[in-house]
Protein backbone atom coordinates (compact mmCIF):
# COMPACT_ATOMS: atom_id res chain seq x y z
CA UNK A 1 0.00 0.00 0.00
CA UNK A 2 1.61 2.89 -1.10
CA UNK A 3 1.70 6.25 1.31
CA UNK A 4 -1.73 7.91 1.42
CA UNK A 5 -3.54 5.06 0.39
CA UNK A 6 -6.42 4.74 2.17
CA UNK A 7 -7.66 1.08 3.10
CA UNK A 8 -11.01 1.37 2.11
CA UNK A 9 -14.47 1.14 4.25
CA UNK A 10 -16.82 -1.57 3.72
CA UNK A 11 -19.13 1.06 2.72
CA UNK A 12 -16.93 1.57 -0.55
CA UNK A 13 -14.77 -1.45 -0.79
CA UNK A 14 -15.23 -4.22 -3.28
CA UNK A 15 -16.79 -7.37 -1.65
CA UNK A 16 -18.44 -10.89 -2.39
CA UNK A 17 -22.10 -10.68 -2.00
CA UNK A 18 -22.82 -11.01 2.35
CA UNK A 19 -25.04 -13.54 1.11
CA UNK A 20 -22.10 -15.83 -0.28
CA UNK A 21 -19.59 -15.22 2.24
CA UNK A 22 -19.47 -18.08 4.53
CA UNK A 23 -17.13 -17.77 8.67
CA UNK A 24 -14.43 -19.39 7.28
CA UNK A 25 -14.38 -16.21 4.85
CA UNK A 26 -11.87 -13.49 6.08
CA UNK A 27 -11.63 -10.46 4.44
CA UNK A 28 -7.98 -9.26 3.09
CA UNK A 29 -6.07 -5.94 2.63
CA UNK A 30 -2.70 -6.17 0.76
CA UNK A 31 0.12 -4.52 2.35
CA UNK A 32 2.77 -2.11 1.29
CA UNK A 33 3.96 -4.16 -1.95
CA UNK A 34 2.03 -6.24 -4.20
CA UNK A 35 5.02 -9.70 -3.94
CA UNK A 36 3.85 -9.42 -0.43
CA UNK A 37 0.83 -11.88 0.71
CA UNK A 38 -1.81 -9.91 1.77
CA UNK A 39 -3.31 -9.96 5.60
CA UNK A 40 -6.23 -11.67 6.91
CA UNK A 41 -8.26 -8.62 8.74
CA UNK A 42 -9.26 -10.60 11.64
CA UNK A 43 -6.25 -12.65 13.61
CA UNK A 44 -5.85 -14.93 16.16
CA UNK A 45 -4.45 -13.88 19.26
CA UNK A 46 -2.38 -16.35 21.32
CA UNK A 47 -0.68 -13.67 24.51
CA UNK A 48 -2.83 -14.67 27.55
CA UNK A 49 -1.54 -13.58 30.96
CA UNK A 50 0.50 -15.46 32.98
CA UNK A 51 2.45 -15.94 29.68
CA UNK A 52 2.41 -19.44 28.34
CA UNK A 53 -0.44 -20.50 31.20
CA UNK A 54 -2.48 -22.42 28.50
CA UNK A 55 1.12 -23.88 26.87
CA UNK A 56 -0.45 -27.79 27.12
CA UNK A 57 -3.49 -26.96 25.56
CA UNK A 58 -2.78 -24.14 23.07
CA UNK A 59 -2.08 -26.32 19.87
CA UNK A 60 -5.65 -27.77 20.33
CA UNK A 61 -7.12 -24.48 20.14
CA UNK A 62 -5.18 -23.03 17.15
CA UNK A 63 -5.95 -26.52 15.39
CA UNK A 64 -9.59 -25.81 16.56
CA UNK A 65 -8.72 -22.08 15.23
CA UNK A 66 -7.41 -23.52 11.58
CA UNK A 67 -11.05 -25.52 11.28
CA UNK A 68 -13.06 -22.51 12.06
CA UNK A 69 -11.35 -20.37 9.13
CA UNK A 70 -8.89 -18.35 11.43
CA UNK A 71 -5.85 -17.81 8.84
CA UNK A 72 -3.67 -14.91 10.19
CA UNK A 73 -2.09 -15.85 13.85
CA UNK A 74 -0.60 -13.25 16.12
CA UNK A 75 2.31 -14.67 18.60
CA UNK A 76 5.60 -13.31 20.44
CA UNK A 77 8.56 -14.26 21.75
CA UNK A 78 7.67 -13.35 25.32
CA UNK A 79 3.83 -15.04 24.75
CA UNK A 80 5.54 -18.57 25.17
CA UNK A 81 3.11 -19.77 21.81
CA UNK A 82 5.25 -19.84 19.45
CA UNK A 83 6.00 -23.27 19.68
CA UNK A 84 2.66 -23.98 20.09
CA UNK A 85 1.64 -22.81 16.90
CA UNK A 86 4.33 -24.06 15.38
CA UNK A 87 3.36 -27.62 16.21
CA UNK A 88 -0.40 -26.66 15.41
CA UNK A 89 0.69 -25.43 11.84
CA UNK A 90 2.68 -29.13 11.80
CA UNK A 91 -0.21 -30.81 12.50
CA UNK A 92 -2.70 -28.60 9.92
CA UNK A 93 -0.74 -29.69 7.46
CA UNK A 94 -0.34 -33.23 8.41
CA UNK A 95 -4.26 -33.59 8.73
CA UNK A 96 -5.15 -31.56 5.51
CA UNK A 97 -6.84 -28.82 7.13
CA UNK A 98 -4.87 -26.88 4.92
CA UNK A 99 -2.94 -27.39 1.85
CA UNK A 100 0.23 -25.64 2.41
CA UNK A 101 1.76 -22.87 4.77
CA UNK A 102 1.49 -20.12 2.76
CA UNK A 103 -1.93 -20.33 3.19
CA UNK A 104 -1.42 -19.14 6.94
CA UNK A 105 -0.26 -15.31 7.51
CA UNK A 106 2.00 -15.58 10.75
CA UNK A 107 2.76 -12.59 12.91
CA UNK A 108 5.74 -12.79 15.78
CA UNK A 109 7.90 -9.72 17.72
CA UNK A 110 10.98 -8.96 18.41
CA UNK A 111 11.34 -8.79 22.25
CA UNK A 112 12.65 -5.64 24.03
CA UNK A 113 15.49 -7.26 25.60
CA UNK A 114 16.49 -8.27 21.55
CA UNK A 115 16.15 -4.81 20.45
CA UNK A 116 19.51 -4.28 19.84
CA UNK A 117 21.40 -4.33 16.31
CA UNK A 118 23.58 -7.52 16.63
CA UNK A 119 20.46 -9.34 18.22
CA UNK A 120 17.52 -9.14 16.22
CA UNK A 121 18.83 -11.50 13.66
CA UNK A 122 19.39 -14.33 15.97
CA UNK A 123 15.88 -13.57 17.70
CA UNK A 124 13.99 -14.09 14.56
CA UNK A 125 16.13 -17.06 13.43
CA UNK A 126 14.81 -18.25 17.10
CA UNK A 127 11.60 -17.95 16.41
CA UNK A 128 11.76 -19.63 12.85
CA UNK A 129 13.02 -22.67 14.86
CA UNK A 130 9.95 -22.50 17.30
CA UNK A 131 7.57 -22.06 15.05
CA UNK A 132 9.50 -24.58 12.55
CA UNK A 133 9.31 -22.21 9.53
CA UNK A 134 11.19 -20.75 6.84
CA UNK A 135 9.79 -17.48 7.21
CA UNK A 136 7.07 -15.18 9.13
CA UNK A 137 4.89 -12.98 7.21
CA UNK A 138 5.23 -9.90 9.39
CA UNK A 139 7.80 -9.29 12.06
CA UNK A 140 7.30 -6.31 14.38
CA UNK A 141 9.14 -4.62 16.67
CA UNK A 142 7.26 -5.46 20.05
CA UNK A 143 7.78 -2.04 21.90
CA UNK A 144 9.87 1.23 21.50
CA UNK A 145 12.63 0.69 23.68
CA UNK A 146 15.01 -1.86 24.66
CA UNK A 147 16.16 -3.82 27.45
CA UNK A 148 19.63 -4.93 28.75
CA UNK A 149 20.45 -8.17 26.45
CA UNK A 150 19.83 -12.02 27.95
CA UNK A 151 16.36 -12.34 29.71
CA UNK A 152 12.42 -12.42 28.63
CA UNK A 153 10.80 -11.26 31.18
CA UNK A 154 7.84 -9.60 31.84
CA UNK A 155 7.27 -7.46 34.29
CA UNK A 156 11.21 -6.51 33.70
CA UNK A 157 13.39 -5.02 36.08
CA UNK A 158 13.21 -0.70 35.88
CA UNK A 159 17.09 -1.01 36.04
CA UNK A 160 17.25 -2.88 33.15
CA UNK A 161 15.56 -0.52 30.36
CA UNK A 162 17.72 1.56 27.89
CA UNK A 163 17.10 3.86 25.30
CA UNK A 164 16.37 1.78 21.93
CA UNK A 165 18.56 3.29 18.90
CA UNK A 166 15.50 2.76 16.68
CA UNK A 167 17.68 3.43 13.52
CA UNK A 168 20.27 0.63 13.79
CA UNK A 169 17.42 -1.97 14.98
CA UNK A 170 15.12 -1.36 12.42
CA UNK A 171 18.44 -1.55 9.70
CA UNK A 172 18.47 -5.13 11.15
CA UNK A 173 14.93 -5.23 10.46
CA UNK A 174 15.19 -4.48 6.75
CA UNK A 175 17.91 -6.93 6.87
CA UNK A 176 15.68 -9.86 7.86
CA UNK A 177 13.31 -8.87 5.39
CA UNK A 178 16.08 -8.97 2.53
CA UNK A 179 17.05 -12.55 3.17
CA UNK A 180 13.48 -13.90 3.11
CA UNK A 181 13.06 -14.35 6.65
CA UNK A 182 10.05 -12.07 7.01
CA UNK A 183 7.57 -11.19 4.02
CA UNK A 184 7.37 -7.67 5.84
CA UNK A 185 8.29 -5.79 8.80
CA UNK A 186 6.71 -3.40 11.32
CA UNK A 187 6.06 -1.81 15.12
CA UNK A 188 4.01 -2.12 17.66
CA UNK A 189 2.53 0.30 20.65
CA UNK A 190 4.44 3.47 18.19
CA UNK A 191 3.04 6.89 18.41
CA UNK A 192 3.01 9.21 15.51
CA UNK A 193 6.04 10.81 16.69
CA UNK A 194 7.67 7.82 16.85
CA UNK A 195 6.96 6.61 13.42
CA UNK A 196 8.18 9.76 12.22
CA UNK A 197 11.52 9.48 13.70
CA UNK A 198 11.50 5.98 12.19
CA UNK A 199 10.49 7.17 8.85
CA UNK A 200 13.08 10.01 8.68
CA UNK A 201 16.12 7.34 8.17
CA UNK A 202 13.83 3.97 6.90
CA UNK A 203 14.95 2.43 3.76
CA UNK A 204 11.73 0.06 4.15
CA UNK A 205 8.79 2.17 5.63
CA UNK A 206 6.68 -0.18 8.03
CA UNK A 207 4.18 -2.40 7.05
CA UNK A 208 1.86 -2.33 10.10
CA UNK A 209 1.63 -0.23 13.08
CA UNK A 210 -0.24 -2.86 16.26
CA UNK A 211 -1.45 -0.57 18.44
CA UNK A 212 -4.40 -1.03 21.21
CA UNK A 213 -7.59 0.47 19.80
CA UNK A 214 -11.34 -0.04 21.13
CA UNK A 215 -14.31 1.71 20.92
CA UNK A 216 -13.07 3.09 24.45
CA UNK A 217 -9.44 4.36 23.24
CA UNK A 218 -10.32 4.70 19.24
CA UNK A 219 -6.80 6.18 17.93
CA UNK A 220 -8.60 8.38 15.80
CA UNK A 221 -4.94 10.44 15.74
CA UNK A 222 -2.30 7.78 15.23
CA UNK A 223 -5.03 6.38 12.48
CA UNK A 224 -4.81 9.29 10.45
CA UNK A 225 -1.03 9.66 10.56
CA UNK A 226 -0.80 5.69 9.74
CA UNK A 227 -3.42 6.53 6.80
CA UNK A 228 -1.35 8.91 5.28
CA UNK A 229 1.73 7.05 5.28
CA UNK A 230 0.30 4.02 4.13
CA UNK A 231 0.86 2.09 7.44
CA UNK A 232 -1.69 -0.87 8.12
CA UNK A 233 -3.24 -0.39 12.08
CA UNK A 234 -3.64 -3.61 13.55
CA UNK A 235 -5.86 -3.14 16.70
CA UNK A 236 -4.97 -5.38 19.99
CA UNK A 237 -7.22 -5.61 22.99
CA UNK A 238 -10.15 -4.54 20.42
CA UNK A 239 -12.47 -6.22 24.03
CA UNK A 240 -10.55 -4.44 26.56
CA UNK A 241 -8.43 -7.37 27.34
CA UNK A 242 -10.48 -8.13 30.67
CA UNK A 243 -8.62 -10.59 32.55
CA UNK A 244 -5.39 -9.73 31.82
CA UNK A 245 -2.95 -7.80 33.48
CA UNK A 246 -2.86 -5.12 30.94
CA UNK A 247 -6.51 -5.54 30.48
CA UNK A 248 -9.77 -3.58 32.04
CA UNK A 249 -13.63 -4.38 31.62
CA UNK A 250 -14.45 -0.96 30.44
CA UNK A 251 -15.69 -2.18 27.23
CA UNK A 252 -17.24 -5.48 27.61
CA UNK A 253 -18.97 -3.40 30.29
CA UNK A 254 -20.22 -0.62 28.64
CA UNK A 255 -23.73 0.19 28.18
CA UNK A 256 -24.04 1.95 24.73
CA UNK A 257 -22.09 -1.22 23.48
CA UNK A 258 -24.16 -3.23 25.61
CA UNK A 259 -27.00 -1.50 24.18
CA UNK A 260 -26.17 -1.71 20.75
CA UNK A 261 -25.47 -5.75 20.41
CA UNK A 262 -29.04 -5.96 22.12
CA UNK A 263 -30.67 -4.05 19.74
CA UNK A 264 -28.53 -5.93 16.60
CA UNK A 265 -28.87 -9.79 18.30
CA UNK A 266 -25.19 -9.57 18.45
CA UNK A 267 -23.00 -9.93 21.56
CA UNK A 268 -20.91 -6.80 22.65
CA UNK A 269 -17.93 -8.18 21.40
CA UNK A 270 -18.85 -8.74 17.95
CA UNK A 271 -20.33 -5.16 17.80
CA UNK A 272 -16.75 -4.03 19.26
CA UNK A 273 -15.23 -6.02 16.29
CA UNK A 274 -17.67 -5.54 13.65
CA UNK A 275 -16.80 -1.54 14.37
CA UNK A 276 -13.19 -1.78 14.49
CA UNK A 277 -13.39 -3.58 10.93
CA UNK A 278 -15.25 -0.41 10.09
CA UNK A 279 -12.82 1.60 10.55
CA UNK A 280 -10.46 -0.14 8.05
CA UNK A 281 -8.01 -1.82 10.58
CA UNK A 282 -7.18 -5.31 11.25
CA UNK A 283 -8.11 -6.90 14.11
CA UNK A 284 -6.44 -8.86 16.71
CA UNK A 285 -8.59 -10.98 18.77
CA UNK A 286 -7.77 -13.34 21.58
CA UNK A 287 -10.88 -16.26 23.01
CA UNK A 288 -9.94 -19.82 23.00
CA UNK A 289 -13.52 -20.58 24.10
CA UNK A 290 -14.78 -22.53 21.01
CA UNK A 291 -18.15 -20.74 20.51
CA UNK A 292 -16.65 -17.32 21.28
CA UNK A 293 -13.94 -18.37 18.55
CA UNK A 294 -16.55 -18.46 16.21
CA UNK A 295 -18.78 -15.99 17.20
CA UNK A 296 -15.83 -13.51 17.14
CA UNK A 297 -15.71 -14.17 13.08
CA UNK A 298 -19.25 -13.95 11.91
CA UNK A 299 -18.90 -9.87 11.85
CA UNK A 300 -19.00 -9.82 8.13
CA UNK A 301 -23.20 -10.33 7.04
CA UNK A 302 -23.92 -7.31 8.94
CA UNK A 303 -23.69 -3.54 9.27
CA UNK A 304 -23.53 -1.00 12.30
CA UNK A 305 -26.12 1.90 11.26
CA UNK A 306 -25.25 5.60 11.16
CA UNK A 307 -26.63 5.95 14.17
CA UNK A 308 -25.15 3.36 16.57
CA UNK A 309 -21.40 4.59 14.69
CA UNK A 310 -22.26 8.20 15.67
CA UNK A 311 -23.09 6.78 19.49
CA UNK A 312 -19.81 4.55 19.71
CA UNK A 313 -17.84 7.66 17.80
CA UNK A 314 -18.88 9.28 21.15
CA UNK A 315 -17.89 7.58 23.83
CA UNK A 316 -15.70 8.71 26.42
CA UNK A 317 -12.23 7.79 25.69
CA UNK A 318 -9.72 6.08 28.20
CA UNK A 319 -6.64 3.72 27.29
CA UNK A 320 -6.53 0.53 28.73
CA UNK A 321 -3.04 -0.05 29.42
CA UNK A 322 -0.85 2.95 30.17
CA UNK A 323 2.16 0.93 30.21
CA UNK A 324 3.41 1.99 33.21
CA UNK A 325 6.15 -0.48 33.27
CA UNK A 326 7.81 1.25 30.87
CA UNK A 327 8.38 4.47 32.48
CA UNK A 328 11.08 5.21 35.42
CA UNK A 329 12.58 8.07 37.30
CA UNK A 330 16.12 6.92 35.69
CA UNK A 331 14.92 5.21 32.70
CA UNK A 332 14.50 6.33 28.71
CA UNK A 333 11.22 7.83 29.81
CA UNK A 334 10.33 9.40 32.93
CA UNK A 335 6.62 9.43 32.83
CA UNK A 336 3.45 8.67 30.11
CA UNK A 337 2.87 11.57 28.26
CA UNK A 338 6.76 10.98 27.28
CA UNK A 339 6.45 7.27 26.69
CA UNK A 340 3.10 7.85 24.27
CA UNK A 341 4.06 11.38 23.29
CA UNK A 342 1.10 13.21 24.73
CA UNK A 343 -0.96 10.22 22.67
CA UNK A 344 -2.63 9.23 25.89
Amino acid sequence: MEAGTKMQSPEKETRPELSTMSVQSVPTFPLRSTDEKAIPLIGFGTAEYPFGASRDTLKETIIEAIKLGYRHFDTAAIYQSEQPLGEAISDALRLGLIKSRDELFITSKLWCSDAHRDLVLPALHKTLKNLKLEYVDLYLIHWPLSLKPGKHDFPFKKEDMVPMDIKSVWEAMEECHDIGLTKSIGVSNFSCKKLETLLSSARIPPAVNQVEMSPMWQQKKLRKFCEEKGIVVEAYSPLGAKGTVWGTNQVMECDVLKEIAQAKGKSVAQVCLRWAYEQGVCVIVKSFNKERMKQNLDIFHWRLSDDELLKISQLPQCKGYPALEFVSDDGPFKSLQEFWDGEI
